[in-house]
């Protein structure tokens, strides 16, 4: 799932091989996009005029969301790609391959690739930007996170995390969101600069698919195959509520721009939003 910038539009992928948009104010699909495949991670750029969506055939697709129609489809990944991630500038696209094990940096603008980063050794899950969108993290089934100085296309950190961890940068740009050592189902926060785990967030009974930080950096959503959600205070480093609802495994858990919403998506072919009322 991906908010739109404005917070009036909410952004989903689905096996079922459509793209769909839903009107928050009045809960309800606006759009059905077909013409996909199975889709794995969607996100909107910085204008909220275009959405990408990740899928297993080894496309990375651009919606034009006034149009409700493809724009363009991105050609590269040899197999099933993660995760796609805008630059905060929207000028770059990033898409992690589940299948060839790469990151793809591409050209919004001229839809072309511009960079292949290599070094991980199995199939890269997720991608984000940090805020001044000067570094890429990726988080991969190698059981690393790999931060990629994006101007010189080149490795500079490699953090050891979970296989398969999700990745999120908080708000400021200093703290990279992750999953722990191997099993643990924590979630760890690491200091950028320092190379190091400042917290680590335990509660989960299963694996974490997904890591968010609230626009004010104030909080984490996290999402599990224990099917629950939970928000975590992240200053103290401890657990504010779990949100219990979904039968399935949660794959996403998102923040609105504004952060008062929280959008959870689960394999139960649901998508819940919950109001947060939390002392600011």
């Amino acid at each position: 799932m991906a908010f739109s910038p404005d917070g009036k539009t909410l952004g989903s992928g689905s096996s079922d091989r459509t793209v769909r948009l839903w009107d928050l104010a009045r809960r309800r699909s606006i759009a059905a996009l077909t013409g996909a495949d199975w889709v794995q991670s969607v996100a909107f750029n910085p204008t909220g005029t275009t959405l990408a969506s990740a899928e297993t055939g080894g496309a990375v697709r651009l919606w034009d969301v006034a149009g409700r129609r493809g724009i363009a489809v991105l050609k590269g990944h040899t197999e099933d790609v993660r995760s796609v991630a805008f630059s905060p500038d929207g000028k770059i696209l990033a898409s992690g391959g589940g299948g060839d094990n790469t990151v793809r940096l591409w050209d919004v603008a001229g839809r072309r690739g511009i960079a292949i980063l290599t070094g991980h050794s199995q199939p890269v899950e997720s991608v984000a930007f940090s805020p001044d969108g000067k570094t890429l993290a990726s988080g991969s089934g190698d059981g690393t996170v790999r931060l990629w100085d994006v101007a010189g296309r080149r490795t500079f950190a490699i953090l050891t995390v979970s296989p398969y961890t999700p990745v999120a940068f908080s708000p400021d740009g200093r703290t990279l969101a992750a999953t722990g050592p191997m099993f643990s189902f924590d979630v760890q926060l690491w200091d950028i600069q320092g190379r190091s785990v400042i917290a680590t967030l335990a509660g989960h009974t299963l694996f974490v698919n997904s890591v968010a930080f609230s626009p004010d950096g104030r909080f984490l959503a996290t999402g599990s195959w224990d099917q629950t959600a939970r928000l975590w205070d992240v200053a103290a480093g401890s657990s504010l509520t779990t949100l219990i609802g979904h039968t399935d495994h949660v794959n996403a858990a998102i923040f609105s721009p504004g952060g008062e919403i929280l959008a959870t998506c689960s394999n139960d072919q649901t998508i819940r939003l919950w109001r947060l009322e939390i002392s600011r």
